[in-house]
C-alpha cells in the first residue's frame, strides 16, 4: 500500500496498518478479495499533518469532519472543508495537508481489491481531472460510527475473522455513501424533500388509498418532479413505496389475527380481495392465503 503519513500522532488520534501476511491472506479469501482495508485511521485537529506521494499504488477514501485542509492534485488545488468527502483512486500523484488556523479531523481508509474500481464508480462522483472525486457530503452519524466501527480492527489483529468483518463493513460504508451523495445533492441545490414526512404520510393512510396528487402536493411539487425527485433519492416510485408499506401491513395483520383474506384487504385499503391478493403475489412472490399457511406450518413442501 501506499505508505501512511509519519506525522506524529497525539494520544486521541489512531493509524492502524494492515501487516503482510494478513494483506494476502484478504487478497486470495473469497469474502474479502472484492474490496479490503490497507490501512486505517482517524486524526483529531491534526495540526502540522501533510503528505505527498508522486504515485499512489492503491486506493484512499477521506472523510473530513470538521476543520479543513488543502488538496493539491493534477495540477490544481482544492479546499477540503467540514462535511467533504475525498476519494483518490491509485495511480496519481497528490499532496494533501491541514489547514494550519483550524486544522482538519479526518477518518481515512486505504483500500484496494477486484471489486474496489466498481465501487468507486458506483459512487458516481464526478472525477475532477480524472485523478480525484471530491464532493460536500455533509456530517452524517452513522457515517461517523461505521467509521468508528472499522477502526476497531486494531484491537482484533489475530484474528482473521475480524479482518474479514473489516473487509465487508468497507463495503457497507461505500455502500451507504453511494445512499448518503444524492441526497447531498439534493440539499446543495436546494430542492431537497422531507421523506419522514412523506412516509409518514403513507403511514397514516394504509388503510385508505393515497394519490400521487396528494403525495407531491405534500411536498409542494409536480407530480413529475415529485415523481422525478423520489425516485433519484430513494430509487423507487412513491406509489410503489405506498404498496410496499401496505402489504408489510398486511403481512402483519396475516402474522397476528384470524381475520380472513378479505378483512385483511379492506384493513389496508382494498376492497376487492381478489385485487389484493394479485398484488400481494407480485409483492411477496406468494398469495396470502399460503403466506398464513407458511406461518402456522401447514404449507406444502
Amino acid at each position: 500500500m501506499s505508505s501512511p503519513s509519519s506525522w506524529p500522532l497525539p494520544p486521541e488520534s489512531i493509524r492502524f496498518v494492515v501487516p503482510q501476511r494478513r494483506i494476502q491472506q484478504l487478497q486470495e479469501h473469497p469474502l474479502s478479495r472484492g474490496l479490503y482495508p490497507l490501512g486505517l485511521g482517524y486524526y483529531h485537529r491534526a495540526a502540522g499533518h501533510r503528505m505527498s506521494r508522486t504515485r499512489h499504488d492503491d486506493h484512499l477514501l477521506i472523510y473530513c469532519i470538521d476543520g479543513a485542509g488543502l488538496l493539491q492534485v493534477g495540477g490544481q488545488r482544492h479546499s477540503v472543508q467540514r462535511g467533504d468527502l475525498l476519494l483518490l483512486p491509485k495511480g496519481f500523484g497528490h499532496h494533501y495537508q491541514a489547514l494550519e488556523q483550524h486544522p482538519w479531523t479526518i477518518y481515512w481508509a486505504h483500500f484496494d481489491g477486484t471489486d474496489a474500481a466498481a465501487f468507486i464508480g458506483h459512487l458516481q462522483i464526478p472525477r475532477q481531472h480524472g485523478e480525484l472525486l471530491l464532493t460536500q457530503l455533509g456530517l452524517h452519524s452513522r457515517l461517523t460510527a461505521e467509521f468508528e466501527a472499522l477502526l476497531e480492527l486494531r484491537e482484533s489483529t489475530y484474528n482473521l475473522d475480524a479482518y474479514l468483518c473489516a473487509a465487508n463493513r468497507l463495503r457497507q460504508i461505500l455502500s451507504h455513501i453511494a445512499l448518503l451523495i444524492p441526497l447531498a445533492r439534493q440539499q446543495e441545490q436546494g430542492v431537497g424533500m422531507d421523506l419522514e414526512r412523506i412516509h409518514s404520510l403513507m403511514q397514516s393512510h394504509l388503510h385508505e388509498q393515497l394519490s400521487l396528487d396528494a403525495l407531491a402536493a405534500s411536498a409542494n411539487l409536480s407530480k413529475y418532479h415529485f415523481v422525478k425527485r423520489y425516485r433519484e433519492l430513494t430509487g423507487s416510485t412513491p406509489i410503489n413505496r405506498f404498496i410496499q408499506l401496505k402489504i408489510e401491513r398486511a403481512c402483519h395483520l396475516l402474522d397476528t389475527t384470524n381475520n380472513g383474506i378479505g378483512e385483511v384487504a379492506f384493513a389496508v385499503g382494498y376492497g376487492d380481495a381478489y385485487y389484493f391478493s394479485r398484488l400481494f403475489k407480485k409483492v411477496m412472490g406468494i398469495s396470502p392465503s399460503y403466506y398464513r399457511a407458511m406461518r402456522n406450518g401447514n404449507a406444502g413442501h
